[in-house]
């Protein structure tokens, strides 16, 4: 049985893999996305990471479709109690923004989609810095002593905004972010490490990194000259030909032979171990996906491995 671990400074306790949502009601149909659910938790999986905007970028949806799956299905499961979900606010087309206002309709939006009356982790979607930190932590805060969110982190924030956001729930008594939710992997280092990792880490914040597998390169099937039928092919096909992008792949797939382990689990692996980072958030559209995924729970990297891959993505 893997292990939880502590979130932040918090009583959450998750699983080392964040099962991301992203993929539900978009590539992943309802059922699709049932059977990926029920593999994840039946693995020991307890984290599911969604936000009120997906998949809004999808002609004919409004946004929520991913918590409407997600709901019906703890619904259908009734195992609401055992799993730790976190959805996010700001970018739904309904309910754009930070303000106090929005930020309230949005939540109780997203807890009729969920069919629950509590949300485990709350997080401002990508920050506004017109709405001043207080607004934001403040209104948080009232979801909190009102009961319908147990926790609250920060996504997409300058390290600037997250130490004021910190200082401020400090100095009032108010509730604090436990988390934060950067973008971060093998080939995209610049935005989480530095001064924005220094303010996560003195804060006592765990890191949950989106894009762990960067948009699928770190899986290993994208590579220079091959073409992959994906929504995400794009993207994943700019890593394939960088420089950076082949050094990353190589070290890559000698770790993983060593292990005899998939591409991705030792991308994940990496991640994990890593300063402040408690679980890599990581989507699959299908079930046969997810052991790659779940297998970062059981990988446990040599500190040469660590350097290998930290060095070859520099």
């Amino acid at each position: 049985m893997t292990s939880l671990r502590k979130l932040g400074r918090s009583d959450l306790e998750i699983f080392p893999l964040n099962l991301g949502g992203n993929v539900f009601g978009w590539t992943a149909d309802e059922a699709a996305s049932f059977a990926v659910l029920d593999a994840y938790t039946a693995a020991g999986g307890n984290f599911v990471d969604t936000a009120d905007s997906y998949t809004a970028w999808i002609e004919g949806n409004k946004g929520g479709e991913s918590e409407t799956v997600i709901g019906k299905w703890l619904k259908a499961r009734g195992n609401r109690s055992d799993v730790v979900i976190a959805t996010k606010v700001s970018q739904h087309p309904e309910y754009p923004g930070l303000s106090a206002a929005n930020i309230k309709a949005a939540a109780d939006a997203s807890l009729r989609r969920l069919g629950t009356d509590y949300i485990d982790l709350y997080y401002p979607h990508f920050d506004k810095e017109e709405v001043p930190v207080e607004e934001i932590v403040g209104t948080l805060d009232e979801l909190v002593k009102a009961g319908k969110v147990r926790h609250i982190a920060a996504s997409n924030i300058s390290p600037e905004r997250l130490q004021a956001s910190l200082d401020f729930s400090d100095r009032e008594g108010l509730a604090r972010y436990i988390a934060i939710q950067p973008h971060y992997n093998l080939v995209s280092r610049d935005t989480y490490e530095g001064e924005l990792r220094d303010v996560a880490a003195r804060g006592g914040l765990s890191a949950l990194p989106y894009f762990s597998l960067a948009a699928g390169f770190l899986t290993g099937k994208y590579r220079p000259g091959t073409t992959v039928e994906s929504a995400r092919s794009g993207r994943a096909a700019q890593y394939a030909e960088s420089e950076r992008g082949r050094s990353v792949l190589t070290a890559l797939d000698e770790v993983a032979q060593a292990h005899d382990a998939p591409v991705a689990t030792v991308a994940l692996a990496w991640l994990a171990a890593q300063p402040t980072v408690a679980a890599p958030i990581a989507s699959a559209r299908t079930v046969e996906q997810l052991p790659a995924l779940l297998g970062v729970a059981e990988l446990k990297l040599t500190d040469a491995e660590i350097t290998r891959l930290t060095q070859a993505s520099a």
